[in-house]
């Protein structure tokens, strides 16, 4: 184990000197003038909108990409030199809180973020921008709203939505994609592409999460998919890149991204290739991987290349979300299960384990990228309710749970990964919400207890809710506080693309 994660560091130290080699890094040294944008470069554009990230109850970070056009051509979308001027105010303020610039660098991918530090909890703010190729020709730009979370101390309704599984190439059809090969990953047919009048403004169930007007967005992976279609699939930093820029291009991303902020977490397709882990020296390898997600998210501010991706926030009160890294610390999927075998590495699970025991929410998600209680394929290997996968590190999380009187109604698992929603409850107690895939396209119908070709063939799981059609959606959380004679109300809502309810169920504590 300690031999895994010795390694892990080399090659974090080496490809941060690659890193630099390579023009993916700041500059070394803060007396050193950053490059001068080309004598023909023109006023840029913000093609892509307004993000913001990893809002706490006193910060939360915002970032533009600055762009050539405000549309892709051919699925690209070209970059520009520039700065970007963002300015906080409180709802309904004039006077600034904070003004802070950044610049739109190629090596940063042209994408320019700033960390807002010293908010003020449970707080609507309005973040404005003015962008422009010099510092004199700054004119406005994005815009967008956030509301602070809560924190441990104030109790309010806190709305938010879990997603996974945004296949652009499936949604949009892409003939290059192999039907043999999707059929032999998702045990169905390659579903036809959408194809409704509204296609170019990109993925219907995002108008409906707006529609719901929740407070953050959870994407818990597969955000993209470097290797859909698999021939070419993308290697190289450019073409991951690209993958990035022709979804958030979409204007239903752009509207959403102005009013919701966003928590994100990595999986297979948007870290290597499906069911990636860290073996191999084939394309992208795993520093390419995390650099690029940490590129494209607002995960950390810029200057912390080698930021830790697991976290928790306190949303309010009587909810807190924990955030896992299960890509970066894992270990080889083909490895013998047993005590030595991790998705988590050892110190993420001694955090999880700690920041678990000391939180006083009245409820606990942990908002995982892979399943633990499923079922899933037979054929997989390569998360925790896997037959020969890492079911021993998950029955020992569940054992841990369990001892420190963590499964009495108040600890809950979301995943992502699996393109259907079910609502699972485990024979330890546990329940397990999945959220399904968010395109139609990207859906299909999954295996339930009892297949023998699942990974619970003696019926083990009981299954409170499964779709019976295969279709695209999310997972809407909604935490209500006690008031009025009423108890603290936790709500999973399962939702289809177009916003319509399949199935709900309440806890109240």
């Amino acid at each position: 184990m300690r031999i895994h994660f010795f390694i892990s560091s080399v090659l974090a130290i080496c490809f941060s000197m690659q890193c630099t080699l390579r023009g993916f890094a700041q500059p070394a040294s803060k007396n050193i003038a950053p490059p001068s944008p080309p004598l023909d470069a023109g006023q840029p554009s913000a093609g892509m909108g307004i993000m913001v990230g990893e809002v706490s109850d006193s910060s939360a970070l915002v970032q533009v990409r600055l762009t050539q056009a405000d549309q892709s051509v051919d699925r690209v979308v070209a970059g520009a030199w520039g700065v970007v001027e963002f300015t906080l105010r409180t709802d309904g303020a004039t006077a600034s809180v904070q003004t802070l610039r950044a610049r739109a660098l190629p090596h940063r991918d042209f994408i320019a973020r700033v960390e807002f530090k010293g908010l003020k909890a449970g707080v609507r703010y309005q973040c404005s921008t003015r962008i422009g190729v010099s510092d004199d020709t700054l004119r406005p730009g994005p815009s967008a709203e956030f509301r602070t979370c809560f924190g441990p101390s104030m109790s309010d309704v806190v709305r938010l939505v879990v997603v996974t599984g945004m296949n652009y190439a499936k949604f949009h059809g892409d003939d290059r994609i192999d039907p043999l090969q999707h059929r032999i990953e998702n045990n169905t047919d390659l579903p036809q592409p959408y194809a409704g009048p509204d296609k170019h403004l990109g993925y219907p169930s995002l108008a409906s999460i707006l529609n719901l007007k929740p407070q953050f967005f959870v994407g818990t992976g597969d955000n993209v998919y470097y290797d859909t279609p698999d021939n070419p699939r993308a290697q190289s930093v450019s073409e991951m890149r690209q993958k990035w820029h022709e979804q958030f291009i979409q204007p239903r991303y752009r509207e959403l991204f102005a009013q919701v902020p966003t928590y994100w977490m990595v999986d297979d397709h948007d870290y290597r290739i499906d069911d990636g882990d860290n073996e191999g020296e084939y394309l992208p390898l795993p520093e390419t991987g995390r650099r690029v997600l940490l590129e494209q998210l607002p995960y950390a501010p810029t200057n912390e290349p080698a930021a830790t991706t697991y976290r928790t926030h306190r949303l309010s009160k009587d909810l807190q979300i924990w955030l896992p890294e299960n890509r970066f610390y894992r270990s080889p999927n083909s490895a013998p299960d047993g005590p030595d075998k991790t998705i988590w590495g050892v110190e993420q699970k001694q955090w999880l384990m700690k920041t678990l025991v000391e939180s006083d929410a009245t409820f606990k998600l942990l908002i995982s990228p892979t399943p633990m209680i499923g079922p899933d394929d037979l054929r997989k290997k390569d998360n925790h309710c896997d037959v020969g996968g890492f079911q021993h590190e998950r029955d020992e999380f569940f054992q841990f749970l369990k001892a420190n009187q963590l499964d009495r109604q108040n600890f809950f698992l979301v995943c992502g990964d699996r393109h259907w929603q079910y609502h699972a409850l485990d024979s330890t107690g546990f329940e397990e919400f999945s959220c399904g895939a968010l395109v139609d396209a990207n859906a299909r119908l999954g295996r339930m207890p009892g297949d023998p070709l699942g990974t619970d063939p003696q019926g083990l799981i009981r299954h409170l809710h499964t779709q019976k059609e295969r279709s695209g959606g999310f997972l809407l959380i909604r935490c209500d506080p006690a008031q009025d004679n009423l108890s603290t109300r936790l709500s999973f809502v399962f939702h289809d693309e177009l916003g319509n309810i399949l199935y709900q169920h309440q806890i109240t504590k």
